[in-house]
């Protein structure tokens, strides 16, 4: 994949992990439960992080034409504790919530493994794949709290 085009491609997944880390932001504010606004918060944050990580690529790619070293990032434990969702006063809203940032962490996945095998680059590879599991892996959290809340009225995840 020549420079510009990467670059290009660079910053539309940046573009798309900042209006991921807003969504969340978002989604963190419209949710009661405290878990669930929880969960959320740290989505935020971990798509930053991303931002940031794919910002300091760009400026790498710039201005030395390298990769820089990606060495990923674990999600948090989630509580051990659960609430029961009736807390949240509107849960067929926080269910369509949940599933638009699945929505979001499928598309992510899947750009960032396109990104993966279009890059020549051994380093560009690992970390192009790294964030693709990452993505990958913030599915099934969400997965897993949107099966928990939806069938046993809690708000719950495992670690991805």
């Amino acid at each position: 994949m020549s420079t510009p085009n990467l670059l290009d491609a660079i910053r539309v997944v940046k573009e798309n992990e900042r209006i991921a880390s807003a969504s969340y932001a978002d989604a963190a504010q419209r949710i009661n439960n405290p878990m669930g606004k929880k969960l959320f918060e740290q989505l935020g944050e971990f798509e930053k992080f991303h931002y940031d990580q794919l910002t300091a690529l760009e400026t790498s790619l710039e201005e030395k034409g390298d990769f820089i070293n990606y060495e990923g990032k674990e999600f948090p434990l989630p509580p051990i504790f659960e609430i029961k969702a009736t807390q949240e006063p509107n849960t067929k809203s926080v269910m369509s919530i949940i599933s638009a940032a699945m929505d979001l962490e499928k598309q992510a996945e899947k750009a960032y493994a396109d990104l993966a095998v279009q890059t020549t680059d051994p380093q560009g590879y690992k970390m192009f794949s790294r964030l693709s599991e990452e993505e990958h892996k913030h599915y099934h959290l969400l997965f897993d709290a949107y099966w928990t809340l939806n069938n046993l009225g809690t708000w719950t995840w495992s670690r991805p």
